[in-house]
């Protein structure tokens, strides 16, 4: 995810922070993978991918959907859309696309049987807001897949100061951008207000350890979040002191023998109603023919009336 249109994405796109997204996809790519197929996602499906980033989720959607189903990336940087593009053609991948968009404000032609958003819902100012907008670009009964983080859970045991002052740091440079570090348990409510049904929560919690990728993971972050943390106050490039700061956060891990207790992959998946009483007032005319069509007005999106009751107020 590299944007939206409520704030600035404050971990940047700078090629530092491209490679940093390849190794946190590295590491929830699994959990990911069976998220998705868990919640829902088949063959056959059309499904859009919210925040895309470098399409790593697109990707895995398409895998999933097969040749008979496609996906849709949006992501509102140009940059990181183009690569994206080419590492989905250069993989021979044609039943995946991207497309430049801003998560709250763009609208697909068509509606979609899926919508995905990993670390999306973190960084926008009003998380309701763009689910709601996005309830009018799935089908009736079509599926909502919030994935997240959760950094209240993140943590070292046994316990490791440095780590601790770094993940504080951390919390408080999303916070001052705007974004929410602890947003994970609260997808549920979010998925909810914003008019989901049948919402159903859960995580999944992985364990680092020895191998150094949890020193390399937070100090990526924070790398990513140095000018931000410095611009509010919240600590000195010499406290950060970016250059050594993998090689100590290592070296403290080690010296106690700590697990690293990376952020929760919360999960939240939802259906969309449309045709319930709150939303259905807005499709206003139904088209006789040998293709009877509901039209959206509002969307400007037209459904098949087998898919949709047809509603008029």
């Amino acid at each position: 995810m590299s944007g939206t249109s409520e704030q600035q994405y404050v971990l940047g796109n700078d090629p530092d922070e491209l490679a940093r997204l390849d190794r946190q996809a590295a590491s929830i790519d699994r959990p990911t993978r069976l998220i998705v197929q868990a919640a829902g996602l088949a063959p056959g499906m059309r499904v859009l991918d919210l925040g895309t980033g470098l399409g790593h989720v697109a990707r895995i959607a398409g895998e999933i959907v097969g040749p008979a189903g496609t996906v849709v990336g949006i992501d509102s940087a140009p940059a990181v859309i183009e690569v994206a593009r080419r590492r989905t053609q250069e993989a021979g991948i044609t039943n995946v696309s991207f497309v430049e968009g801003t998560a709250g404000i763009w609208h697909g032609s068509a509606p979609f049987d899926a919508i995905v958003g990993r670390l999306l819902l973190f960084h926008t100012a009003d998380p309701v807001a763009v689910v709601r907008h996005h309830l009018h670009d799935l089908r009736a009964g079509g599926l909502f897949v919030a994935i997240d983080f959760d950094m209240g859970v993140v943590r070292c045991e046994p316990p490791v100061a440095l780590v601790d002052v770094g993940l504080d740091w951390a919390a408080q440079a999303f916070r001052a951008a705007g974004a929410h570090p602890g947003i994970g348990p609260r997808l549920g409510p979010i998925l909810q207000d914003a008019g989901l049904t049948s919402v159903t929560a859960f995580g999944i919690q992985p364990y680092l350890s020895r191998d150094g990728s949890g020193a390399a993971l937070l100090a990526g972050v924070l790398r990513s979040l140095a000018p931000a943390i410095v611009r509010h106050g919240i600590a000195t490039a010499e406290q950060l002191d970016v250059p050594t700061l993998e090689r100590r956060l290592a070296g403290a891990i080690s010296e106690v023998d700590a697990v690293l207790l990376p952020p929760g992959c919360e999960v939240c998946t939802g259906q969309c109603q449309l045709a319930d009483e709150r939303l259905c007032r807005r499709v206003i005319r139904v088209t006789a023919g040998i293709e009877p069509e509901a039209v959206d007005h509002e969307s400007g999106l037209r459904f098949p009336v087998d898919q949709h009751r047809a509603c008029v107020g």
